[in-house]
């Protein structure tokens, strides 16, 4: 299994980023996704999470109303579109699979907001 994202970087407060994660290993259509983030320091976050065929999503509270996540089941990828960013979303971000008996985490991609 191989988690990849990409998409970080540096971003003004009030931009936006999109991430993504490109999945293989294991067959991407029949898997929840999710994103968290980690801060230095603090425990890793759940952002969103995305069932697998992409109906049903949730949102953390901290991100409810400003990120969209998304995926193509095609392509193995899931996206995490964020708006309105601001300094208290700065964090890596990482993709996540799991199943019953294992897990699995990206190498994730650093987000840092900042004027």
């Amino acid at each position: 299994v191989q988690l990849v994202e990409s998409g970080g970087g540096l971003v003004q407060p009030g931009g936006s980023l999109r991430l993504s994660c490109a999945a293989s290993g294991f067959v991407f259509s029949s898997y929840a996704m999710r994103w968290f983030r980690q801060v230095p320091g603090k425990e890793r976050e759940l952002v969103a999470r995305i069932s697998a065929d992409g109906t049903a999503t949730y949102y953390g509270d901290a991100v409810e109303g400003r990120c969209t996540i998304s995926r193509d089941n095609a392509k193995n990828a899931v996206y995490l579109q964020m708006d309105s960013l601001s300094a208290d979303d700065t964090a890596v971000y990482i993709c996540n699979v799991r199943w019953p008996g294992a897990i699995y985490w990206g190498q994730g991609t650093q987000v840092t907001v900042s004027s």
